[in-house]
């Protein structure tokens, strides 16, 4: 199908949208979905009014162009427009790009210590500190859902929510084994360490993703572990939920109230279900494409951080900045993400010219 025909078409269903909401006695679920489409149209829609309204000025001022009398007036308007219509065509192109249902979800952000020890419990944490001031400049809300300390400090794992506008979108690169370069403060002779922390971000479901038999949970309580007040180790608060038929298993101990644990554990299956779904679909559209960013591959090695060099590097996109301290606070982590998502953007744009 030509851009041509891929315009016609999305104008098309513009308008029969318009029309669909216009009956009378609509269910209001179905109003709810005609809506949302209708407006992530809308946009685009525009777009190409202005792109159809800039080639027809475009084919009028090639006439005026060869007349001495309105070549001087004509061609200032020319330049513009020779400008403007690729800007147009790039933007009409990026909104073509078939969009991932999750991206507008919140997400489950999961980090834990890999290999290195107590090094790569503290660094746990000092990603976690960049993932909070991220989110703090994105004005998302963080919550921690579950966190296990280590003994000198930092986590052997810490499990938050985030929720906020396109959250999944700007975190789902993420996910995958960072690896850090430094000399830990235990270390005497001043030698470098090389440790690993892995990430997950998880797109957080819905009850309409996910729909779950009781009959295929098994739930446990039991008594909290760790620091968490007077009703630690006095009451059954903590609760873990096993999912029977895949074996994945939610423990949560943070509120002393075992409802809450529990239906927070429920939202935490959910989500790791709905994650292993989507990862199933992403694997079988991504067999003929190899280098994919954003294949959620979590064994795979995504970035360095380099403390003597002050450097980090993203091996999938071969980026590298040396604002180390600017990323670790959350505050020059755009530049990274920006990267991903543009990269994959040009992946994808590659996809359809093909």
């Amino acid at each position: 199908m030509s851009l041509v025909d891929k315009l016609q078409t999305i104008k098309r269903r513009h308008e029969e949208l318009a029309q669909l909401m216009g009956q009378p006695g609509i269910d209001g679920k179905e109003m709810v979905k005609l809506s949302k489409e209708y407006a992530d149209l809308s946009p685009v829609v525009d777009t190409v009014n202005a792109y159809e309204s800039a080639l027809a000025e475009r084919e009028d001022l090639a006439e005026m162009l060869v007349d001495p009398d309105m070549k001087e007036m004509a061609q200032e308007d020319a330049l513009r427009l020779d400008k403007e219509i690729p800007t147009l065509e790039e933007k009409i192109q990026l909104a073509l790009i078939p969009k991932d249902s999750a991206d507008e979800k919140n997400a489950i952000l999961e980090i834990r210590a890999g290999t290195g020890g107590d090094e790569a419990a503290l660094f746990v944490a000092d990603l976690f500190t960049m993932y909070k001031g991220y989110a703090s400049k994105q004005k998302w809300k963080l919550e921690v859902v579950e966190a296990s300390e280590s003994d000198i400090g930092g986590y052997k794992e810490i499990i938050a929510e985030v929720s906020g506008a396109s959250v999944f979108s700007r975190l789902k690169f993420e996910s995958g084994v960072h690896r850090v370069q430094r000399v830990p403060k235990t270390e005497t002779q001043g030698r470098v360490h090389t440790s690993a922390v892995t990430v997950a971000v998880l797109p957080e479901a819905e009850d309409v993703d996910i729909v779950i038999n009781d009959g295929d949970l098994r739930i446990d309580t039991f008594r909290s572990q760790g620091a968490g007040g007077q009703h630690v180790n006095t009451t059954d608060s903590a609760v873990r939920v096993t999912h029977i038929p895949t074996g994945i298993a939610v423990a949560i101990q943070e509120n002393k109230s075992q409802h809450k644990n529990k239906a927070r554990a429920m939202s935490l299956i959910k989500t790791k279900l709905y994650d292993m779904e989507r990862q199933a679909l992403d694997d079988e559209r991504a067999a003929d494409r190899k280098g994919q960013v954003g294949s959620g591959d979590r064994s795979e090695r995504i970035r360095t951080y380099n403390y003597p060099q002050s450097r980090v590097s993203d091996h999938r996109i071969n980026l590298t900045s040396h604002n180390l301290d600017g990323i670790l606070t959350g505050d020059g982590l755009d530049e990274v993400v920006e990267a991903l998502i543009a990269d994959d953007q040009a992946a994808k744009l590659a996809d359809l010219s093909v």
